[in-house]
């Protein structure tokens, strides 16, 4: 930390600090100083209200110091954008989710489930925000045009308080919507200067529809004549709502016959258009969004694929690593029902994994520490063995009966981990 505001005070000064090398700075590093900027801000925004509070001579009390979000769970993204857009002062507080009708207090659970929920419906293809691509198996933002694009902000911020709450999210973005995230990486001063737009090749593209890319490298290296064979001019076609529309590359492309001397032209506009000029609109309101809540520095230390780790985790499971990390509470690690429990989930394909873990930690992804970031802790429950596991999502706990047999606790635990939405207290 001593080395970052060295580094803010001294800024291109002749001043060395490891911060003008970030490469030499590991992403575990990089998520500490972003974690401990995080806080100082979020400190001192809650500071500055209870002083103005004060100054009012009004009675401050604790719900100021927070980010509260209130939501139903029947509307829940409606909810979720109209509370972060009246309280869009309070986006540097720490984040507290409440379910409207629910008796659970969030002490962490609470917001990964709302982080998980909402990004499961936003993504959801009916929603129309984005589209999944099978073949790439990721989402990318939809190039439909329409009159208010807030709800692409809304996903920023999402992701912006996940970085900034240190939570990890299930969002399969391409690696280039993160190179975009950061361009630039600080908001310009300057409201007129384009965000969100990077150089682009047909690598990118290859992340994200595979098939056109590899049409378009066909294209490239084909050794007819490509005016007579293709038939094709510096024009695109998209569908928007049924209807098909027609988009010029340049001006006057429609009459602009791609041949084999301006081929290489065609390909770089049509890749540009695709992943900047289309969804410009929508990524800049994306854009604008998570650095609302992420504006720092900090973020100029990080490489496109670090944010991609910050904001998702790792998809990659380690549960030999999961295992050696736990600690125990009633239970020795060599007791009957913890060898039972290991035998069972080092067994389980890697989609009951997930749901185990996203049972026990609100989230199926790995932090940036690994396994052992996650604090994970099995505790006995002296309850009926006719129970199910309970999980304690804010403090990352699974509170398991003393089963007898191994059957009887896979039994009992795939069916806890399959049906884990919602909170109550008995």
């Amino acid at each position: 930390m001593e080395e970052y505001h060295t580094w803010q005070s001294f800024g291109n000064s002749h001043r060395f600090s490891f911060c003008q090398y970030p490469f030499v700075i590991s992403i575990a590093a990089k998520k500490i100083i972003i974690q401990r900027d995080s806080e100082q801000q979020m400190i001192s925004i809650a500071r500055q209200s209870l002083v103005d509070k004060v100054s009012r001579r009004q009675r401050p009390d604790m719900n100021m110091l927070f980010l509260n979000m209130k939501v139903r769970r029947t509307h829940l993204v409606s909810d979720s954008l109209d509370e972060l857009t009246r309280k869009r002062a309070d986006l540097k507080k720490k984040l507290k989710v409440t379910f409207v009708g629910e008796a659970g207090l969030d002490m962490g659970g609470l917001t990964k489930e709302w982080f998980l929920l909402l990004i499961r419906q936003i993504f959801h293809p009916d929603y129309g925000m984005f589209t999944y691509h099978k073949d790439s198996q990721c989402h990318w933002f939809s190039s439909f045009k329409c009159d208010n694009y807030s709800e692409f902000r809304l996903v920023g911020i999402l992701m912006g308080l996940a970085v900034y709450n240190s939570i990890t999210l299930d969002i399969r973005f391409p690696p280039c919507c993160y190179k975009k995230l950061l361009s630039p990486p600080i908001v310009p001063s300057d409201q007129s200067i384009p965000v969100g737009i990077c150089s682009v090749n047909i690598d990118d593209l290859c992340q994200i529809m595979p098939e056109l890319a590899h049409g378009l490298s066909e294209l490239l290296a084909y050794e007819g004549n490509v005016e007579e064979d293709f038939y094709s001019t510096f024009q695109v076609f998209q569908e928007e709502f049924g209807i098909i529309k027609s988009y010029n590359l340049k001006p006057g492309g429609d009459k602009i016959p791609v041949t084999n001397q301006n081929r290489k032209e065609y390909v770089q506009l049509y890749i540009d258009f695709l992943l900047n000029k289309s969804i410009y609109k929508q990524f800049s309101a994306f854009y604008y969004g998570f650095h609302s809540v992420c504006a720092s520095n900090a973020l100029m230390l990080l490489c496109p694929e670090e944010v991609e780790i910050l904001v998702c985790g790792s998809p990659e499971l380690d549960m030999h690593a999961l295992q050696r990390s736990t600690q125990y509470d009633g239970y020795a690690k060599t007791d009957l029902t913890i060898r039972y429990f290991w035998e069972v989930v080092l067994g389980f394909p890697l989609d009951l994994q997930k749901k185990l873990l996203h049972f026990t930690t609100g989230s199926d992804r790995v932090p940036v520490g690994g396994m052992a970031d996650l604090n994970f802790k099995i505790s006995k429950n002296e309850t009926s063995t006719n129970w199910l596991p309970v999980a304690h999502t804010c403090f990352n706990q699974l509170c398991l009966p003393p089963y007898k047999s191994k059957k009887d606790l896979k039994q009992k635990l795939i069916i806890g981990i399959s049906n884990s939405e919602g909170f109550g207290l008995e």
